[in-house]
Protein backbone atom coordinates (compact mmCIF):
# COMPACT_ATOMS: atom_id res chain seq x y z
CA UNK A 1 0.00 0.00 0.00
CA UNK A 2 1.39 3.81 -0.72
CA UNK A 3 2.42 5.50 2.50
CA UNK A 4 1.19 9.33 2.46
CA UNK A 5 4.80 9.89 3.96
CA UNK A 6 8.12 8.61 2.13
CA UNK A 7 9.79 6.33 3.95
CA UNK A 8 13.18 7.85 5.38
CA UNK A 9 12.30 10.98 4.58
CA UNK A 10 12.29 13.72 7.49
CA UNK A 11 8.15 14.67 8.21
CA UNK A 12 7.82 18.56 8.47
CA UNK A 13 4.07 18.78 7.76
CA UNK A 14 3.09 22.05 7.27
CA UNK A 15 -0.50 21.73 8.06
CA UNK A 16 -1.84 23.26 5.21
CA UNK A 17 -3.06 20.30 3.91
CA UNK A 18 -5.76 20.40 0.40
CA UNK A 19 -7.30 17.54 -1.42
CA UNK A 20 -6.44 16.87 -4.99
CA UNK A 21 -8.91 16.36 -8.05
CA UNK A 22 -9.03 12.88 -8.78
CA UNK A 23 -10.80 13.41 -12.21
CA UNK A 24 -7.14 14.40 -13.29
CA UNK A 25 -4.65 11.40 -13.83
CA UNK A 26 -2.00 10.45 -11.13
CA UNK A 27 1.31 13.16 -11.94
CA UNK A 28 4.92 14.28 -10.35
CA UNK A 29 6.48 17.75 -11.09
CA UNK A 30 10.41 17.68 -11.48
CA UNK A 31 12.27 21.10 -9.71
CA UNK A 32 15.24 22.37 -8.88
CA UNK A 33 15.61 24.84 -5.89
CA UNK A 34 17.79 27.23 -8.30
CA UNK A 35 17.90 29.88 -5.17
CA UNK A 36 21.55 31.10 -6.48
CA UNK A 37 22.78 32.13 -9.60
CA UNK A 38 26.22 30.70 -10.77
CA UNK A 39 28.16 30.76 -14.06
CA UNK A 40 30.36 28.17 -15.29
CA UNK A 41 33.14 31.99 -14.87
CA UNK A 42 31.54 32.03 -11.38
CA UNK A 43 30.34 28.83 -9.80
CA UNK A 44 28.97 28.97 -6.03
CA UNK A 45 29.37 26.65 -3.14
CA UNK A 46 25.89 24.69 -3.20
CA UNK A 47 23.34 25.61 -0.19
CA UNK A 48 23.06 23.77 2.79
CA UNK A 49 20.12 20.95 2.59
CA UNK A 50 18.69 22.21 6.59
CA UNK A 51 19.14 25.68 5.02
CA UNK A 52 16.00 25.00 2.23
CA UNK A 53 14.42 23.45 5.12
CA UNK A 54 14.05 25.83 6.70
CA UNK A 55 13.02 28.07 4.66
CA UNK A 56 9.94 25.64 3.41
CA UNK A 57 9.40 25.61 7.18
CA UNK A 58 9.45 29.07 7.08
CA UNK A 59 9.41 32.18 5.42
CA UNK A 60 8.89 30.09 1.91
CA UNK A 61 5.72 27.92 3.32
CA UNK A 62 3.81 29.45 0.81
CA UNK A 63 6.10 28.15 -2.16
CA UNK A 64 6.81 24.35 -0.58
CA UNK A 65 6.94 21.32 -2.47
CA UNK A 66 6.56 17.79 -1.20
CA UNK A 67 9.65 16.68 -1.00
CA UNK A 68 12.82 18.72 -0.90
CA UNK A 69 15.51 15.91 -1.93
CA UNK A 70 19.13 16.55 -1.83
CA UNK A 71 21.10 14.33 -4.65
CA UNK A 72 23.89 14.61 -3.14
CA UNK A 73 23.89 13.10 -0.15
CA UNK A 74 20.33 11.31 -0.17
CA UNK A 75 18.56 13.28 2.08
CA UNK A 76 14.87 13.96 1.94
CA UNK A 77 12.33 16.35 3.46
CA UNK A 78 8.37 15.80 3.34
CA UNK A 79 5.82 18.97 3.69
CA UNK A 80 2.77 17.85 2.96
CA UNK A 81 1.51 14.42 2.45
CA UNK A 82 1.15 12.66 -1.05
CA UNK A 83 -2.79 13.02 -1.31
CA UNK A 84 -2.44 17.19 -0.66
CA UNK A 85 -1.77 19.28 -3.50
CA UNK A 86 1.57 21.39 -2.53
CA UNK A 87 2.68 24.98 -3.22
CA UNK A 88 5.69 24.88 -5.71
CA UNK A 89 3.51 25.64 -8.96
CA UNK A 90 1.88 29.04 -10.13
CA UNK A 91 -2.00 28.50 -10.16
CA UNK A 92 -4.08 31.37 -11.37
CA UNK A 93 -7.45 31.95 -11.53
CA UNK A 94 -9.12 29.67 -13.88
CA UNK A 95 -7.81 27.11 -16.06
CA UNK A 96 -6.42 24.11 -14.76
CA UNK A 97 -5.59 23.97 -10.98
CA UNK A 98 -1.90 23.02 -11.52
CA UNK A 99 -1.43 21.94 -7.75
CA UNK A 100 -4.09 19.84 -7.62
CA UNK A 101 -4.60 18.41 -11.46
CA UNK A 102 -4.27 14.88 -10.53
CA UNK A 103 -5.26 11.87 -7.91
CA UNK A 104 -1.74 13.24 -6.90
CA UNK A 105 0.63 15.69 -7.98
CA UNK A 106 3.83 15.17 -6.11
CA UNK A 107 6.39 17.82 -6.77
CA UNK A 108 9.69 17.49 -6.10
CA UNK A 109 12.45 20.24 -5.45
CA UNK A 110 15.91 18.52 -6.37
CA UNK A 111 18.46 20.96 -4.04
CA UNK A 112 20.49 21.77 -7.23
CA UNK A 113 21.33 24.99 -9.40
CA UNK A 114 23.42 25.31 -12.17
CA UNK A 115 27.38 25.42 -12.10
CA UNK A 116 27.21 24.38 -8.29
CA UNK A 117 30.24 23.48 -6.07
CA UNK A 118 30.61 20.76 -3.71
CA UNK A 119 33.59 19.38 -2.56
CA UNK A 120 35.66 21.30 -4.85
CA UNK A 121 33.86 19.80 -8.01
CA UNK A 122 31.36 21.95 -10.45
CA UNK A 123 28.34 20.05 -11.42
CA UNK A 124 26.47 22.29 -14.42
CA UNK A 125 23.08 20.04 -14.40
CA UNK A 126 21.41 17.61 -12.13
CA UNK A 127 21.82 14.51 -14.19
CA UNK A 128 25.89 15.01 -13.85
CA UNK A 129 25.09 14.53 -10.10
CA UNK A 130 25.12 11.08 -7.89
CA UNK A 131 21.53 11.54 -8.00
CA UNK A 132 21.89 10.19 -4.56
CA UNK A 133 18.42 7.64 -3.50
CA UNK A 134 16.95 8.60 -6.54
CA UNK A 135 15.33 5.19 -6.88
CA UNK A 136 13.51 5.15 -3.64
CA UNK A 137 12.17 8.31 -4.75
CA UNK A 138 11.28 6.98 -7.89
CA UNK A 139 9.75 3.75 -6.63
CA UNK A 140 7.78 6.02 -3.60
CA UNK A 141 6.35 8.37 -6.58
CA UNK A 142 5.14 5.29 -8.32
CA UNK A 143 3.45 3.36 -5.60
CA UNK A 144 0.67 6.54 -6.03
CA UNK A 145 0.09 5.40 -9.48
CA UNK A 146 2.66 7.83 -11.24
CA UNK A 147 3.76 6.66 -14.73
CA UNK A 148 7.11 6.24 -15.46
CA UNK A 149 6.82 8.55 -18.44
CA UNK A 150 7.18 12.06 -20.04
CA UNK A 151 4.03 12.80 -21.71
CA UNK A 152 6.06 16.44 -22.93
CA UNK A 153 9.61 14.78 -23.05
CA UNK A 154 12.57 14.15 -20.66
CA UNK A 155 13.71 17.17 -19.59
CA UNK A 156 16.91 18.24 -21.57
CA UNK A 157 17.84 22.00 -21.52
CA UNK A 158 16.45 24.76 -19.88
CA UNK A 159 13.40 25.62 -22.56
CA UNK A 160 9.68 25.39 -21.88
CA UNK A 161 7.25 24.00 -23.63
CA UNK A 162 3.75 23.71 -22.65
CA UNK A 163 0.42 21.98 -23.86
CA UNK A 164 -2.74 22.29 -21.46
CA UNK A 165 -4.29 19.75 -23.15
CA UNK A 166 -1.67 17.33 -22.78
CA UNK A 167 -1.01 18.06 -19.40
CA UNK A 168 -5.23 17.45 -18.64
CA UNK A 169 -5.01 14.68 -19.79
CA UNK A 170 -1.77 12.50 -19.40
CA UNK A 171 -0.21 11.57 -16.08
CA UNK A 172 3.30 10.89 -15.83
CA UNK A 173 6.15 13.69 -14.98
CA UNK A 174 6.36 16.65 -15.65
CA UNK A 175 9.18 18.78 -15.64
CA UNK A 176 8.17 22.49 -14.17
CA UNK A 177 8.96 23.98 -17.36
CA UNK A 178 6.10 21.73 -18.60
CA UNK A 179 3.22 23.21 -16.27
CA UNK A 180 0.58 25.44 -18.11
CA UNK A 181 0.30 29.11 -16.16
CA UNK A 182 3.76 28.65 -15.14
CA UNK A 183 7.06 30.30 -16.62
CA UNK A 184 9.94 28.89 -15.15
CA UNK A 185 11.98 26.33 -17.39
CA UNK A 186 13.86 24.30 -15.08
CA UNK A 187 14.88 21.53 -14.08
CA UNK A 188 17.03 21.41 -16.76
CA UNK A 189 17.75 17.69 -16.76
CA UNK A 190 16.68 14.90 -14.46
CA UNK A 191 17.61 11.08 -13.76
CA UNK A 192 16.39 8.26 -16.14
CA UNK A 193 14.04 6.15 -14.29
CA UNK A 194 15.07 3.07 -12.73
CA UNK A 195 14.20 -0.99 -13.08
CA UNK A 196 10.81 -1.76 -11.49
CA UNK A 197 8.18 0.13 -14.10
CA UNK A 198 4.51 0.34 -12.75
CA UNK A 199 2.45 -2.45 -15.04
CA UNK A 200 1.29 -1.34 -18.19
CA UNK A 201 3.49 1.81 -17.80
CA UNK A 202 5.90 0.40 -20.86
CA UNK A 203 9.52 0.60 -20.95
CA UNK A 204 11.57 3.93 -20.48
CA UNK A 205 12.08 5.35 -24.40
CA UNK A 206 15.82 5.35 -24.78
CA UNK A 207 17.33 8.90 -24.97
CA UNK A 208 16.66 11.25 -28.16
CA UNK A 209 20.21 10.30 -30.53
CA UNK A 210 20.88 6.80 -29.42
CA UNK A 211 21.15 4.11 -31.90
CA UNK A 212 17.46 3.31 -31.20
CA UNK A 213 16.03 6.73 -32.18
CA UNK A 214 16.58 9.04 -35.38
CA UNK A 215 17.54 12.04 -33.81
CA UNK A 216 15.99 14.85 -35.28
CA UNK A 217 17.51 16.19 -38.72
CA UNK A 218 16.58 19.78 -38.69
CA UNK A 219 12.97 21.32 -40.46
CA UNK A 220 14.93 21.95 -43.62
CA UNK A 221 15.38 18.45 -44.01
CA UNK A 222 11.57 18.40 -44.94
CA UNK A 223 10.98 19.74 -48.08
CA UNK A 224 8.79 18.28 -51.55
CA UNK A 225 10.23 15.59 -53.38
CA UNK A 226 13.34 15.27 -50.25
CA UNK A 227 13.98 11.38 -50.62
CA UNK A 228 14.85 9.40 -47.56
CA UNK A 229 14.29 6.14 -45.55
CA UNK A 230 14.11 8.61 -42.81
CA UNK A 231 11.11 10.04 -44.24
CA UNK A 232 9.58 5.73 -44.80
CA UNK A 233 10.40 5.29 -40.73
CA UNK A 234 8.67 8.28 -39.88
CA UNK A 235 5.82 7.47 -42.10
CA UNK A 236 5.11 3.86 -40.82
CA UNK A 237 5.55 5.52 -36.87
CA UNK A 238 3.11 8.33 -38.20
CA UNK A 239 0.41 5.49 -39.35
CA UNK A 240 1.03 3.32 -36.11
CA UNK A 241 0.44 6.19 -34.12
CA UNK A 242 -3.21 6.11 -36.31
CA UNK A 243 -2.25 9.72 -37.62
CA UNK A 244 -2.60 8.40 -41.37
CA UNK A 245 -3.58 11.12 -43.72
CA UNK A 246 -1.76 9.17 -46.74
CA UNK A 247 -2.91 8.75 -50.15
CA UNK A 248 -2.58 5.18 -51.16
CA UNK A 249 0.19 4.38 -53.46
CA UNK A 250 1.97 7.60 -52.04
CA UNK A 251 6.04 7.38 -51.66
CA UNK A 252 6.73 6.37 -48.32
CA UNK A 253 10.37 7.60 -48.77
CA UNK A 254 9.00 10.56 -50.76
CA UNK A 255 8.16 13.65 -48.40
CA UNK A 256 5.11 14.80 -49.74
CA UNK A 257 1.58 16.56 -48.75
CA UNK A 258 0.47 13.01 -47.22
CA UNK A 259 3.07 13.63 -44.94
CA UNK A 260 2.41 16.98 -44.09
CA UNK A 261 -1.40 16.22 -43.33
CA UNK A 262 -0.09 13.34 -41.45
CA UNK A 263 2.78 14.71 -39.24
CA UNK A 264 0.14 17.76 -38.76
CA UNK A 265 -2.57 15.40 -36.99
CA UNK A 266 0.26 14.28 -34.78
CA UNK A 267 0.87 17.52 -33.94
CA UNK A 268 -2.62 17.97 -32.84
CA UNK A 269 -2.75 14.59 -31.19
CA UNK A 270 0.15 16.15 -29.10
CA UNK A 271 -1.69 18.89 -28.11
CA UNK A 272 -0.44 21.48 -31.09
CA UNK A 273 -2.51 24.04 -32.57
CA UNK A 274 -2.30 26.74 -35.06
CA UNK A 275 1.40 27.38 -36.39
CA UNK A 276 2.35 24.90 -34.41
CA UNK A 277 0.67 21.97 -35.67
CA UNK A 278 1.53 23.12 -39.39
CA UNK A 279 2.92 19.58 -40.51
CA UNK A 280 6.83 20.16 -40.68
CA UNK A 281 8.41 18.55 -38.18
CA UNK A 282 10.11 20.39 -34.57
CA UNK A 283 12.55 18.80 -32.33
CA UNK A 284 9.95 18.50 -29.62
CA UNK A 285 6.82 17.05 -31.79
CA UNK A 286 10.09 14.62 -33.88
CA UNK A 287 11.63 13.07 -30.53
CA UNK A 288 8.13 12.40 -29.44
CA UNK A 289 7.60 10.15 -32.50
CA UNK A 290 10.27 8.03 -31.48
CA UNK A 291 11.19 7.21 -35.09
CA UNK A 292 13.45 4.52 -35.29
CA UNK A 293 17.21 4.84 -36.52
CA UNK A 294 17.73 3.95 -39.77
Amino acid sequence: MAELWMPGAIKEDLGNSAACDPAFPAKAIAHITADVKATAAAPRDLVPFTTLKRFFTGSGKRLAPHILWDPFSGSFAQFFPATSRSLALLDGPGGTRTNRAGKVVIQIEALFFPHCRVDGRVFASLSETPCKDWSKLNAWVRSWGVTDHWPMDHPDGFTAHRSASVWQSQGGWYAHAHVPENDHVDPGSWPMFVDGHQPGAGPEKPPIGTPEQEPFPGASFFHAGRKSPVIAAMHRRLVAEDCNRYQAGADADVWGSGDVKSFAAWQHKLGFSGGEADGIPGKSSWDRLHVPNV
